[in-house]
């Protein structure tokens, strides 16, 4: 492995050593574990120098670095020292990345997934900022951009949002238009969810609903109904969008990253901010449908947060908490634990598909789907 491979696996809240210290901060915080541990862990990813260029986001660098050492230090006076240092790298990098982005759309070009998504684009900034400095300027300008994100492309029919390449990033004949995609980790509902969240923290800024509605609307347009409930594609080629129909034959892997899980969790947030208590509904009808289909479930053969049954127990966990009624989400827990405790352990040990991430989600079922410590802000759960 390459010193610049080394460096970025390290730092990576995704499969790194930053990952791992939420684990040993949330067993810390509930008593299970020594703060010294989490100290140890994150003190070795500071060993090399960190990623800042513009390349880093919430999942990769410094956003990594400062979401693991905000959580570690819980409401605490831990960190004290170090907190603002990170917080000085975040700002310069979330103004760097703005200004691309706006005279990206200034130019009238075609956006890129990781300038906008949430593993490595400007909405996972935002989720870290939402957590770390709600009221303050650079949250406020990354919900701005998402707003201007949300205009159509000039010329064209399509999103704002839209990506000229298929969803590897790649110019494809699958794809010979681009695709728009839904997805929460890379996609729309993403931003979605940044937006309601922070309407839900009393956070907005101009145009904010609106842009809200025009993202529910599209998605609104590739909704497939069946008779128990609803879902929705990964993404859409540009002839799909173009006909406003979707050719894909059926539900793709309940997965928090791009299934219905995670757009239904995004649309119900979604739905509560605006008062929208039809959209609710069937976002978490949506979610059931998941629940009781075994075509769809059979579709989870791992474990891990990202594609796995981690990620699939801690979403309808967090959306029972805010469902009209609960106990119809509820009922279905232990048998959804039962299959995470079935998948085989993942040799990996991080936090999106590793054992880190399994075992973030169980202690927080135990504790009723609330982690102590909230590290899946970073998955926009909550």
């Amino acid at each position: 492995m390459t010193r610049t491979a080394d460096t970025h696996a390290a730092q990576s809240l995704a499969t790194g050593a930053i990952g791992v210290s939420l684990l040993h901060a949330e067993r810390a915080e509930l008593g299970f574990a020594r703060w010294r541990t989490v100290h140890e862990w994150l003190i070795g990813v500071t060993h090399q120098p960190q990623i800042a260029s513009a390349d880093a986001g919430l999942f990769i660098g410094v956003p990594a670095l400062a979401f693991a050492v905000h959580t570690a230090a819980a409401g605490s006076e831990r960190y004290t020292k170090t907190l603002p240092a990170l917080d000085q790298a975040v700002h310069r990098l979330v103004r760097l990345r703005l200004d691309r982005a706006h005279a990206r759309i200034d130019s009238g070009e075609f956006t890129r997934a990781a300038e906008y998504d949430l593993l490595y684009g400007l909405t996972g900034l935002g989720a870290h900022l939402l957590k770390r400095d709600p009221h303050g300027d650079a949250l406020h300008d990354v919900l701005a951009y998402l707003v201007r994100l949300t205009q159509p492309l000039p010329g064209t029919d399509l999103p704002g949002w839209w990506v000229r390449y298929d969803p590897a990033g790649r110019t494809s004949a699958t794809f010979p238009g681009g695709h728009g995609n839904l997805g929460l980790a890379h996609g729309i509902t993403g931003p979605l969810a940044l937006l309601a969240l922070a309407k839900r923290s009393g956070v907005t800024v101009e145009g904010h609903t609106d842009a809200m509605l025009r993202i529910l609307d599209w998605l609104d347009t590739f909704r497939q109904p069946s008779r128990s409930g609803s879902w929705w594609p990964q993404w859409v080629t540009a002839d799909e969008h173009r006909l406003s129909t979707v050719l894909q034959g059926g539900p793709p892997r309940p997965s928090w990253c791009y299934g219905t899980p995670g757009q239904a969790r995004a649309q119900q947030l979604a739905g509560i901010t605006l008062g929208d208590t039809h959209r609710k509904r069937v976002a978490e009808n949506a979610l059931l449908h998941c629940l009781t289909d075994p075509a769809q479930l059979d579709q989870i053969t791992e474990p891990g947060l990202c594609h796995g049954a981690a990620g699939l127990l801690h979403t309808v966990h967090r959306t029972a908490h805010d469902a009209t009624h609960p106990d119809r989400f509820t009922a279905h827990l232990p048998a959804l634990r039962a299959r995470l405790n079935a998948q085989l352990p993942s040799p990996k040990a991080g936090f999106l598909d590793g054992t880190a991430g399994v075992r973030l989600a169980l202690h927080a079922a135990d504790r009723g789907g609330a982690p102590a410590t909230g590290w899946d802000a970073c998955l926009l759960l909550a």
